[in-house]
């Protein structure tokens, strides 16, 4: 709760301005003091609030005049969406002078037709001018993760994505496109995005997406997250730590031996066969498709995977 101490018409849990402390009756030298912390220079918040990203954006937002917004990752981070660490804020206006420029704020002037929305009490951009705008900043698979994420919680379409950025005018518009056509509805999550443009870009045959199998009453029974059902073959990402849920673990293998029963295949895939082992994991796909009787399949994987999915070594303790 703020102080009560202090003026009532500031929400203090909230950044603010030094002028509007100023302006609600704040004497500025408490600015400095153990009531309030700084977030950028000239935007504070009450000490006894944690500073969230999103508060962070916020701040970045305030300080500019009226019609800023938060757009590139920040905007990211207002819609929740899954982006990678980027340190500083990113705030959009429609005249140059209107900039303000600070240590962890980046500002950009963008045109004044463009259309902007509000969400969580802070303007933002729209979805498909915030994919362009991250088009500058992101690589085509992490791009590929914003995408499906934003089509799962039904802020847009993929086909009205596909449309946005094919008729758009921006620099990024094209490299945005390249990226929403490998967009898909019904993606559960980015590491099943990565798994499945490891497969495409590749040049392997690209999964199907959430397909279900209903009983004879039409209840789902099953769903995978990629296969490939003309062959009867499941890629699965799998997360989880079996070894610390033995529960888990039991359940799983019941449903192996049911898939079995059915005639289906899978290919478990973990977060090293992303991250440290991609070309072993691919290997491990190819075989299972050509075991099933895929036909046309390339004698040797493409290459362009290998830029989007560096071999990251695993860290060893000292000891």
């Amino acid at each position: 709760m703020n102080n009560p101490d202090l003026p009532h018409d500031l929400d203090t849990r909230r950044p603010f301005t030094r002028a509007d402390a100023i302006a609600a009756g704040i004497d500025p030298r408490l600015l400095r003091g153990k009531k309030f912390r700084r977030i950028f220079k000239g935007v504070y918040i009450s000490a006894a609030v944690p500073v969230s990203p999103l508060h962070r954006v916020e701040a970045a937002v305030i300080l500019h005049p009226p019609g800023a917004f938060a757009s590139h990752v920040s905007a990211a981070r207002v819609y929740e969406l899954p982006v990678p660490h980027f340190a500083d804020e990113h705030v959009s206006v429609f005249a140059a002078e209107d900039r303000r420029r600070r240590p962890g704020i980046q500002p950009h002037v963008r045109p004044r037709s463009s259309v902007v929305g509000r969400l969580r009490g802070i303007r933002v951009s729209m979805p498909v001018p915030m994919f362009i705008e991250l088009a500058s900043m992101l690589s085509l698979v992490d791009l590929v993760i914003v995408g499906d994420a934003l089509v799962r919680r039904k802020f847009l379409t993929r086909e009205d994505l596909v449309a946005g950025c094919r008729d758009s005018a921006d620099r990024y518009a094209a490299a945005a496109l390249t990226a929403a056509e490998f967009v898909r509805a019904g993606v559960d999550s980015p590491m099943e995005t990565r798994l499945r443009m490891l497969i495409v870009l590749a040049g392997l045959p690209e999964p199907r997406v959430n397909l279900t199998i209903r009983d004879q009453h039409g209840n789902v029974i099953r769903r995978f997250d990629l296969s490939y059902p003309s062959v009867k073959l499941i890629v699965e990402y799998d997360g989880r730590q079996h070894a610390e849920d033995p529960g888990q673990y039991e359940s799983d293998i019941s449903r192996r031996e049911e898939l079995d029963t059915w005639g289906w295949r899978i290919v478990v895939v973990t977060a090293k066969g992303i991250f440290q082992r991609p070309e072993e994991t691919l290997l491990r796909v190819r075989t299972a498709l050509r075991d099933r009787g895929t036909s046309g399949l390339p004698r040797r994987l493409g290459d362009a995977w290998r830029a989007h999915f560096p071999i990251q070594q695993p860290v060893r303790r000292s000891s």
